[in-house]
């Protein structure tokens, strides 16, 4: 959840999506070749504290629990324990906790799902407790607020009945932390490529651990996680010698490029913007239907990008853009022909439940809290959907990993961390999850990836994954990409009706058909 652009463009979203450092020190990734499990965990690392004296982490612990999966009891092992990063020269400079779901059997050819989600800074919680994990808690949908109860619940969309699953929280997020000092936590971790070094390492480390590398491997990624995703699979493939059979992104933040405001010449990101605007207008309405979001784009492919082109030089083009951009998007033409038809996702949120004295979220502009400062021209609030999930995330996940696995410690759990995301550093507008991407695709035809996104989410917009995928080779007639876009937000998987869409979609990648 959360992608880095949030960050940069607006720091009341303090965390969930998307340079440098190839020559970095790496925890032990392309270092000691000759011990490909150097990196590997000693289960208690007693002996082992940082210079600022931080206790070691308790030892790996595992409880038996079980879930009701359509009718029937599934019983799974849940452990929480760490993965052990080094440098080149051996050192522990990281501890990775990961909470892992493990079906009992030993069977070779049984899947195991590596999820990521994004920020840079957010915790593995949202895609754990939200989305596929075998508990959930409420969050990220319209009436959510901070004291809900964070008691959690049988998840019916679990994919534990697919796929062993481990959820991998990256340095400073979760319980995982750094052994170094800032500038060299910044320099190991907080950058995008030390980041995806290091994480497929751990993926690696994992499989070692538990002696999983003859089963399939799924990597699946949320918002800045579905950047990390198609980079952690291509080095899996390449670097780390791990195939991997599905790849799964939950709203990338997929092409930087692309939703870049940096140039005034570009359409792309006012086009990728508006079939969101217009899905969350029409399901206002009561409208939204596939074949309604269908007319949108093919308005935004045709004869929006050509008004666009003509510029403000040509009224005729304005006014017709003006004219177009209101009817979708819902907005007063008056404000819509001030801004010449360029409506940006900001904007939308502000103005589009400003009558009703509220504030829409950019994860889900339908969802929405009521505004404290209904006199500002602009928001000056948090968003409605973080502000609510902060506190029901962070205490279910604290509370199952601390009082029902029993795995103590005094750290505070950081589902999304302000230092990581304000310590990121900066990248340039680039394609490389697109490009790795491709590359996975073309090194294993088997691969099979979905892409799933929520039809009112304006942080990552669906269209832009739309357009990513229309633009790609067919890679000899096959179609390995398939994109799935559901009722609902960023997080679409919080309405129940998305998350068993959502799984039922999953099933056809898992299957060995």
């Amino acid at each position: 959840m959360i992608h880095r652009s949030s960050v940069s463009v607006r720091a009341l979203l303090a965390g969930m999506a998307c340079l440098l450092l190839a020559g970095a020190v790496l925890p032990a990734a392309a270092a000691d070749k000759a011990k490909p499990d150097a990196a590997a965990d000693k289960p208690a690392d007693k002996d082992d504290k940082s210079d600022e004296g931080l206790p070691p982490l308790p030892e790996d612990k595992t409880i038996h629990q079980s879930i009701q999966l359509d009718g029937k009891t599934l019983a799974y092992d849940a452990t929480v324990g760490s993965i052990a990063v080094r440098d080149a020269k051996g050192k522990k400079i990281a501890d990775v906790v990961f909470t892992a779901y493990i079906v009992p059997g030993k069977d070779p050819n049984r899947p195991v799902t590596f999820a990521f989600n994004g920020g840079p800074g957010a915790a593995s919680v949202y895609l754990n407790m939200g989305a596929i994990g075998p508990k959930r808690v409420q969050f990220g949908d319209e009436g959510d607020s901070p004291s809900d109860s964070s008691t959690t619940v049988d998840n019916p969309n679990s994919w534990l009945d697919m796929s062993d699953l481990v959820f991998i929280d990256p340095v400073g997020t979760g319980y995982s932390r750094s052994l170094e000092d800032d500038d060299q936590t910044k320099k190991d971790f907080w950058s995008t490529e030390a980041d995806i070094q290091y994480l497929s390492r751990v993926v690696y480390d994992w499989l070692v651990k538990n002696g999983r590398l003859r089963s399939p491997k799924y990597v699946m990624g949320e918002s800045y996680g579905g950047y990390r995703a198609p980079r952690i699979a291509n080095a899996l493939q390449t670097r780390m010698g791990v195939g991997v059979s599905g790849l799964i992104m939950v709203s990338p933040y997929l092409d930087p490029a692309a939703v870049g405001s940096e140039t005034a010449l570009s359409p792309l990101p006012w086009m990728i913007n508006l079939p969101s605007m217009a899905a969350a207008n029409l399901e206002k309405q009561g409208k939204l239907t596939p074949a309604a979001i269908a007319e949108v784009e093919q308005y935004d492919r045709t004869q929006f990008v050509t008004d666009f082109l003509a510029g403000r030089a040509d009224p005729q083009a304005v006014s017709r853009l003006v004219a177009k951009v209101s009817e979708y998007t819902g907005l007063d033409p008056a404000l819509v022909a001030r801004m010449d038809g360029r409506v940006d996702s900001m904007t939308f949120i502000r103005e589009s439940h400003r009558n009703e004295r509220k504030i829409g979220s950019w994860y889900d502009s339908n969802v929405t809290a009521y505004d404290p400062f209904p006199e500002s021209a602009s928001q000056k609030s948090g968003d409605p959907i973080l502000n609510a999930l902060l506190a029901p995330t962070t205490s279910a996940m604290a509370d199952f990993v601390t009082r029902e696995v029993g795995w103590k410690t005094d750290a505070h759990y950081e589902a999304l961390s302000p230092i990581v995301s304000e310590g990121w550093q900066q990248y340039p507008n680039e394609d490389k999850p697109v490009s790795d991407l491709r590359q996975a695709i073309a090194n294993d035809p088997k691969m099979k990836v979905l892409i799933a996104h929520g039809y009112n989410d304006l942080s990552c917009p669906f269209f832009a994954s739309q357009l990513v995928i229309d633009q790609m080779p067919t890679f000899g007639g096959t179609r390995q990409v398939k994109l799935s876009v559901y009722p609902g937000g960023h997080m679409f998987y919080s309405r129940a009706g998305s998350g068993t869409a959502f799984k039922a979609d999953a099933k056809a990648l898992y299957s060995k058909d």
